[in-house]
């Protein structure tokens, strides 16, 4: 009995490692938990068009939009999908980090892991070319005395923190804000809000024809240079706005390899180099274990801009 328990267990164990060894070998599905277009959804495109080359099955971006902040319908789908490697999310920082704190069920606690960073987001805050200021700090003293209404795409997520904490360190709160799946030309241009925080992709037809106060990250803007960062204007409002490929945390090693490999390859083609220049987006390729630590420091700061918020 003994030896035909070992054989079985000999004979699992070869089928596992046969199984790892033949992914991917059905269809795979790039999870993008917002509406289309903007340059999460673009990059991931590029990177699942990579992949269907390399390894020779259907590789497809799934668009799943969850409504400005949750409750992430497409995070969901990759954290109960199985675990192996066939449903990849492309998510911003908010996923693993805000999901587990609003309590989305399936996402808390965290229950991904990152294959790798690939972009940095070139995040602003905007307003329209008719508004009666042109600057952040002009914006500020307006709204000391006027109302003035924030859009965003979830008042929890991490732009939207800091934009609130900006205002509050600067003197002033918006005076009512509402939640976006998108923030384009003609969010501005409705005159639904009076402000918005979106990224350059979703305003790059306008963006000559609006202003642009102040821009989220650490570095500015290659397309709005001579625009503020909010981490000049405060030093301690500094997260990296970024977006990422993640897989369920028992997800093989195998599978994560060749997904950072089709990855790696694509963000080098001159179709993603070409958006640095056309849209200001910073593309690099930052591993797992470096993920995993920015994970770390920007849920720290984000903590420290919710204490602001807070007071």
């Amino acid at each position: 009995m003994k030896k035909h328990a070992i054989a079985l267990t000999a004979a699992s164990l070869m089928s596992v490692t046969a199984a790892l060894a033949d992914y991917p070998e059905k269809p795979v599905s790039f999870i993008v938990p917002w509406p289309p277009g903007d340059l999460e959804d673009v990059l991931t495109r590029l990177i699942a068009d990579e992949f269907q080359e390399m390894y020779g099955v259907p590789a497809a971006v799934v668009n799943k939009p969850g409504g400005g902040g949750g409750p992430f319908p497409g995070a969901v789908e990759v954290a109960t999908a199985p675990a192996d490697g066939y449903t990849i999310g492309s998510f911003v920082t908010d996923v693993p980090i805000g999901g587990p704190q609003i309590g989305i069920p399936e996402l808390s606690p965290n229950p991904f892991d990152p294959i790798g960073i690939f972009m940095t987001y070139p995040f602003v805050i905007a307003t329209g070319a008719n508004a009666p200021y042109s600057s952040w700090e002009e914006l500020a003293e307006y709204a000391k005395s006027n109302d003035v209404a924030l859009g965003h795409f979830g008042s929890f997520l991490p732009p939207t923190q800091i934009t609130f904490a900006a205002a509050k360190t600067s003197g002033f709160d918006f005076a009512s804000e509402a939640a976006f799946d998108e923030l384009t030309c003609n969010t501005l241009a409705s005159g639904d809000v009076d402000v918005i925080n979106t990224t350059i992709q979703q305003v790059l037809p306008c963006l000559s024809d609006i202003k642009v106060l102040a821009s989220v990250g650490k570095e500015r803007t290659s397309l709005t240079p001579d625009v503020p960062t909010v981490q000049e204007i405060n030093p301690e409002l500094s997260v990296t706005l970024w977006n990422g490929l993640f897989v369920h945390k028992d997800v093989p090693q195998e599978a994560r390899d060749k997904i950072a490999a089709a990855a790696q390859a694509a963000l080098k083609k001159e179709k993603a180099q070409n958006l640095i220049g056309e849209t200001g987006v910073l593309i690099y390729w930052q591993d797992a274990d470096a993920s995993k630590a920015q994970i770390e420091s920007d849920a720290a700061a984000i903590g420290k801009i919710s204490e602001i918020n807070e007071q």
